[in-house]
């Protein structure tokens, strides 16, 4: 893969002056646009986002403004947290719109302005590898519109027919003449014209794209290089105050009481702030100085009945609740139990997945300023109206009265999604202190023990074998803990939860499992704990991924067959899933003897309507594992940028290989017991493999690229570590197989 970087200009990346200087108009026709604080300009290689107008670009529609230069804004509501949603949504625009990628430059649209224009940008979420794909039809017709309104405009300019021009990277010609225009000399023009309807557009095919489905380089690299990026954690306003969060150490535990006259005189100190009836924070003028006030401050809780909870009852609880039996089927082909009890061979394995924290490299945060009616926050969050919402909601302010800015996060992982915990408590805090901004930053340790976690599991996993070897049926049934059950009540229907068993859906377009068994009882029991849990990279793919996928090594083994093979028979009914396997199979040379003393592995399992599918290839030597390489296969229907796809792909290695080799998130009396990297470490970069992609693009779909390929590592690496080892895998963190990685 060569990365295109020739079309991606430096642009001026001196502004480092962060501070709020009033609000700038500029002139011309930026319709409907807003003023943004000055503390929101962020400068970038071609990446703008929130900058005041000032040099009267005209709004051609909601989704392109163009100054007389030619500049282009790009506008985009998802949020950015290093996965490249910015650079590709720009990408699909600048292919309609037929512009000059040179000249490109990115804005955010806030969730208070799409309020304004009746949600004109559509949904701000980013998450579930959902940013593009979601997005990328109102998107692209947006800007297919503005390209029609900007060479109408040329047209009437020069009173000639529509069909007599051309238009190429924002160059307009008409071609019995050669005269020539851009797109910066009509843009004034062509806002002032009615828009076509984005339904009567057509859209280009895929297969003939020259900006989208090219490696350009990100847009958002170079003012990370050079420091001059903010996040939220380094944000400074004038004025500004900081807090430190501490909640109760035992979930649904209170606060009894807290003696502030202790930490009154303390340097910088401006208060405590009781922010609910289990949460407080402690106001200064530096978060040094607040963090330092609130170790030190007298606090009583009242822990509650979670104090009583240990790790081995939590999985002892899901243990019992593999052996329940009740009306807890989700899906059901024949009577797949009585035909796996008859079988000439019967196969049945037992798997466990820990709680995981998310560990973000920017810790939670927010600020937040109050002034008198209206309140404002700027937050690094991955869903901008979610966080518009719970500002409203915790001020008691309208939303009408209320502003987000969104900074871009220090990693996301689903923690800033739909869980707003950070917004809520830095609105709390900043009523007390009005016309003052106040950011609230989580310590290390608040935000390790103050997670929504991965959800544990537990999956009894049975199948049937006739004498040939064949699968005759499977039985799966997973006990654990449901997102649902506080996150979307509403989406749990009879006491059962769809949602925990993703990856084992009959049918697409988001997880559907790629065999066809013969009888099939597919089974979840809900155990929930006190501990809250939340979407964690790649949800319950990653959970289930491990479980299909190591129990198909088991009966793969069990009937005496090839796993790839094996697994290639029960899949002629599902052909993107058989692609990415055979494609995989073929990458790794599957059937190519390895050196001796290295073993494969091999898994495939579809989620966030993408299929993927890798091969592992490993050594171990003294229960201490070393994974020298790992080959994926993806097929996302259509990849608006393979470089950045790629990059997704093998930043889900250290994610994945962490969770199934690094140590867990556990409780002890109630509270979680890990409160920092030194006992939660994250993988070293000397862990990580060699990774190969081949990216199956079959331009008939499209798929998410952020979180389907994580499911597959686990499931890898644990097979061609039980091919080296002799014995199945089925404990993780793999510390509980008395296993190592090197």
């Amino acid at each position: 893969m060569t990365l295109n970087t020739l079309d991606t200009p430096l642009v001026n990346s001196s502004r480092r002056d962060f501070i709020i200087k009033g609000t700038l108009v500029g002139g011309g026709l930026m319709l409907g646009v807003g003023v943004l604080p000055e503390a929101f300009a962020q400068a970038g290689a071609s990446y703008d986002p929130n900058t005041p107008t000032q040099f009267g670009d005209a709004e051609v529609n909601a989704w392109v403004s163009i100054k007389p230069d030619d500049t282009v804004f790009i506008r985009v509501a998802r949020s950015e947290m290093g996965q490249g949603t910015r650079t590709g949504l720009a990408q699909l625009v600048t292919e309609e719109l037929e512009c000059n990628w040179r000249k490109v430059k990115t804005q955010s649209a806030t969730p208070g302005q799409s309020l304004a224009r009746k949600r004109v940008w559509g949904e701000h979420g980013t998450g579930g590898s959902r940013g593009i794909r979601i997005s990328e039809d109102y998107v692209r017709r947006g800007a297919a519109a503005a390209r029609i309104m900007l060479v109408q405009a040329a047209a009437n300019q020069w009173n000639v027919p529509v069909s007599e021009l051309k238009v190429d990277k924002g160059i307009i010609t008409h071609l019995p003449t050669g005269r020539k225009t851009t797109y910066g000399k009509v843009a004034e023009l062509a806002s002032t014209l009615t828009p076509p309807d984005p339904k009567s557009i057509t859209l280009k095919d895929p297969r003939t794209w020259k900006v989208a489905g090219q490696p350009y380089a990100r847009l958002d690299t170079t003012n990370k290089v050079n420091g001059s990026k903010v996040y939220g954690i380094d944000l400074q306003l004038p004025g500004m105050l900081c807090a430190s969060v501490k909640s109760c150490p035992v979930f649904g535990g209170k606060l009894v009481s807290y003696d502030e006259a202790k930490i009154s005189n303390l340097r910088g100190v401006k208060g405590v702030v009781k922010i609910n009836d289990s949460t407080l924070a402690v106001v200064a003028d530096t978060w040094w100085h607040a963090n330092t006030a609130l170790k030190a401050l007298p606090i009583v809780w009242d822990e509650g009945k979670g104090a009583n909870t240990s790790q081995a009852g939590i999985n002892q609880m899901l243990r019992d609740g593999l052996d329940e039996q009740g009306d807890f089927w989700q899906r059901q082909v024949g009577d797949a139990p009585e035909v796996i009890q008859s079988s000439a061979k019967k196969v049945e394995a037992i798997y466990f997945t820990p709680f995981r924290a998310h560990v973000t490299m920017e810790p939670m945060n927010a600020t937040v300023k109050i002034s008198g009616d209206r309140a404002e926050a700027w937050v690094p969050t991955q869903n901008g109206e979610g966080s518009h919402a719970a500002l409203s909601e915790a001020t008691g302010l309208p939303l009408t009265n209320c502003e987000v800015y969104k900074l871009d996060s220090g990693c996301g992982l689903g923690r800033r999604g739909s869980t707003q915990d950070f917004t809520t408590y830095a609105a709390k805090v900043a009523q007390q202190f009005p016309g003052v901004p106040v950011k609230v930053i989580w310590s290390r340790e608040e935000d390790m023990t103050h997670d929504f976690y991965h959800p544990i599991a537990m999956a009894k996993m049975t199948a049937g074998l006739d004498a040939t070897g064949n699968v005759t049926g499977m039985h799966i049934k997973v006990a654990g803990q449901s997102i649902n059950a506080t996150a979307a009540p509403q989406n749990i229907k009879n006491g059962k939860d769809e949602r925990q068993l993703q990856g084992f859906y009959e049918k697409g377009p988001d997880a559907q499992l790629g065999y066809t068994f013969p009888s099939l009882l597919t089974e979840y029991v809900m155990k929930n704990t006190h501990v809250p849990v939340g979407p964690w990279r790649g949800v319950n793919t990653n959970q289930n991924g491990i479980f299909m996928e190591c129990f198909m090594d088991e009966c793969a083994k069990a009937a005496g067959k090839d796993p790839v093979e094996f697994r290639r028979a029960l899949m002629q009914n599902h052909p993107k899933h058989l692609g990415v396997l055979n494609a995989v199979a073929k990458k790794a040379e599957w059937d190519k003897p390895l050196p001796a003393g290295t073993y494969r592995g091999v898994a495939q399992f579809m989620g966030y309507a993408s299929y993927s599918a890798c091969v592992a290839e490993v050594t171990v030597q003294n229960n201490i594992v070393k994974v020298n390489r790992l080959v994926f296969a993806l097929d996302a229907g259509h990849i608006v940028n393979p470089y950045l796809t790629r990059e997704q792909i093998e930043g889900s290695v250290p994610m994945a290989l962490g969770a199934i080799f690094l140590p867990e998130i556990t409780v002890e009396k109630g509270r979680i017991k890990e409160q920092n990297l030194d006992t939660y470490p994250l993988l070293k970069l000397s862990s990580t493999p060699k990774i190969e992609t081949v990216l199956v693009s079959t331009y008939d779909f499209w798929g998410g690229v952020g979180e389907p390929t994580i499911c597959v590592v686990g499931p890898a690496v644990a097979n061609a570590i039980s091919a080296a080892i002799g014995r199945p895998v089925r404990n993780f963190p793999l510390s509980k197989e008395n296993l190592s990685l090197a």
